[in-house]
């Protein structure tokens, strides 16, 4: 039987953050792939992904905006496979755009799985792949005998699947002191060109590691932990020594707490340490070397740092240390002020804090664990990969059998902290291999496309300079210059308008209703106020964008969850707009604008007697705190 999915849904507490800090250069998308000893068919993959979707119906959704949050409403699109054809990581979510948060591509003998980090975390998206993987193999191997196997608990629900556990587990009691953070050492390297995403991949013994890690008594997070920050030192000058070098690593909290939630349920801490004090930062208890002035003159011994790191991480890594920051971030979020901000004026804080936080950290570590596969299914798969898009640096790790997985990625030039990485494992005793990426030669529609915008803007704004300096130069006496360049003005503004809000078209007819009825205030009003903006042409281009918008929804085939907000902000501006200049007297034919508000008001009467169900539900969902 198929369970029924909630209409939508909010986003949890980390869903939050990454809607609104995500830009261009960060997408907050992270890529897993699998890389099988045998090239990937099409077809099939198609149908594995048919099958695991409805395994985990929570990923066909898309983001929406609401007054105060966004929030999550099921899709009826379906993914479709592609052959890669873009840089790896690029974003997902664009606004106005309603598609699917992740992306399932192939390359060769690679898949790969690409996801909006607001649908899941890397748990999520682990549990995502190998279903796919095991789905397509069982397709493509059936013949041979592979028999089908179940990797999900059957009793597991969707309810189990959207659970919330940041909710769950959030307790108002939970406090800790605040500390203020010390700013980390940032890198500054050359950006690449555009900016691209820079991928460096190798792969090492995971026996070799833990061998060397039980040595030195950490586990092997601390001990790969501890070769990045050495890794990062070996590029400072004595003068960056001052900041210390500071690493974010994502924890998965279903260690801590139980939970079979498929969203985001991660923390993190932030090991580092301190060159110029021979210190791990704002660590409880960390002892200074005795002589300051040896740890700063000379190489810091790797074993030092290593013991640093290792007590930041017993000290930190705890139930209860998780449990007082979890609730931390969840109380910032339940804070009245902040629930009752208008969405554009969060997304502008939670942007800047963001940017702000970015200032604490140096780079970023995060290990996705182990991928375990079915015994059976083990001998078609070479390994399992992942990395990430990211302002920073950022090193993604996973590992399959005796294989773990190093990903690099930046978008600055830094190939000398990779080399002194893999360098620092070689002292330890632990050989790598280099994988130099394999990517098709990505398309860029989008860059075409924003050049020929740039091109109709420059022409506008020389037309409309040209007119001005015309108007200076001869004074005609019907300034049909001046009128002519602010002409040109309003249509480059409409046009701007409709190129950015191209993706939703009932979005753009609300803009040009504004624009229009707004410039038409301002030439009434440049003109000597004749009151023909609000007498006729108000009334008529409310009632106007209203039908458009009537009939975009019915050849488009909208449901009402996609056009009821867009009828209901029409309509209410049509209807109290005019309603209040004529009580203030500021229309001279009253007929036009009584009967413009009329029909807005009747039109909004009908929506909720007929569609009433649907818009008390997307009243619901658009102004929910």
């Amino acid at each position: 039987m198929k369970q029924k999915r909630p209409h939508w849904r909010r986003l949890d507490n980390a869903a939050k953050l990454f809607s609104a800090a995500s830009t261009k250069h960060d997408t907050r998308v992270f890529r897993f792939y699998c890389e099988l000893k045998e090239e990937v068919c099409p077809e099939v993959l198609q149908q594995a992904l048919d099958i695991t979707v409805e395994t985990f119906p929570i990923f066909l959704s898309v983001l929406r905006k609401g007054l105060f949050w966004h929030y999550l409403e099921p899709s009826s699109q379906r993914p479709e496979v592609r052959e890669e054809y873009r840089e790896p990581c690029s974003r997902l979510y664009i606004r106005d755009k309603q598609t699917l948060l992740f992306e399932v591509t192939y390359y060769k003998k690679r898949i790969n799985f690409e996801v909006f980090h607001v649908l899941t975390d890397g748990t999520g998206a682990t549990e995502f792949l190998r279903e796919l993987v095991k789905n397509y193999l069982y397709l493509a191997h059936q013949d041979d005998g592979l028999a089908q196997v179940s990797l999900q608990p059957e009793e597991m629900t969707i309810q189990d699947q959207e659970d919330d556990s940041f909710l769950k587990y959030y307790s108002k009691t939970m406090k800790r002191p605040i500390k203020r953070k010390p700013r980390a050492f940032q890198m500054k390297k050359h950006r690449k060109d555009n900016q691209q995403l820079q991928v460096r991949e190798g792969v090492v013994s995971v026996k070799e590691i833990l061998k060397r890690s039980r040595e030195l008594g950490v586990s092997m997070t601390v001990f790969l932990t501890t070769a990045l920050i050495m890794a990062i030192h070996k590029e400072m000058s004595k003068m960056q020594e001052r900041r210390p070098v500071v690493l974010m690593v994502p924890v998965n909290l279903r260690k801590f707490f139980p939970s079979a939630s498929m969203l985001n349920f991660f923390n993190w801490i932030e090991p580092g340490y301190d060159f110029s004090k021979g210190t791990v930062p704002n660590a409880k208890g960390t002892v200074p070397s005795e002589d300051t002035t040896s740890v700063v003159s000379s190489e810091v011994p790797f074993e030092t740092v290593l013991e640093s790191v290792k007590q930041y991480f017993q000290e930190n890594l705890t139930k209860e240390k998780m449990a007082e920051h979890m609730s931390e971030l969840i109380s910032l979020e339940m804070h009245p002020i902040l629930r009752l901000a208008p969405l554009e004026l969060k997304n502008l804080c939670i942007h800047a804090g963001a940017k702000f936080s970015e200032k604490n950290v140096t780079a970023i570590l995060s290990n996705m664990s182990v991928v375990q596969m079915p015994p059976e299914y083990v001998s078609y798969i070479e390994r399992f990969g992942v990395y990430t898009s990211t302002p920073k640096m950022e090193l993604c790790l996973c590992s399959f059998q005796d294989k773990l997985s190093l990903g690099f990625t930046s978008r600055f030039d830094t190939e000398n902290i990779q080399r002194n990485f893999y360098r620092i494992l070689r002292e330890q005793g632990i050989e790598s291999e280099k994988i130099k990426p394999d990517f098709p030669e990505p398309g860029v529609p989008g860059e075409l496309e924003m050049k020929v915008y740039k091109i109709f803007t420059f022409c506008c704004l020389a037309l409309a300079a040209f007119l001005i300096v015309t108007d200076i130069n001869y004074h005609p006496r019907v300034r049909w210059t001046l009128f002519t360049a602010g002409g040109v003005a309003s249509m480059w503004l409409a046009s701007s308008i409709g190129f950015f809000k191209r993706y939703n078209l009932l979005k753009n007819a609300m803009w040009q209703l504004l624009i229009v009825t707004g410039a038409c205030f301002v030439w009434d009003w440049l003109t000597g106020w004749h009151g023909w903006s609000v007498d006729l042409v108000l009334p008529i281009v409310s009632i106007g964008i209203l039908i458009s918008m009537v009939i975009i929804s019915a050849v488009q085939k909208y449901q009402a969850k996609e056009y009821m907000i867009y009828l209901v902000m029409a309509a209410g501006y049509g209807m109290i707009l005019p309603f209040i200049l004529l009580l203030t007297g500021a229309v001279h034919k009253r007929i036009p604008s009584m009967f413009g508000s009329l029909f807005c008001f009747l039109f909004l009467i009908g929506l909720i007697l007929f569609k009433g169900k649907e818009f008390w539900e997307e009243m619901q969902k658009k102004f929910h705190v």
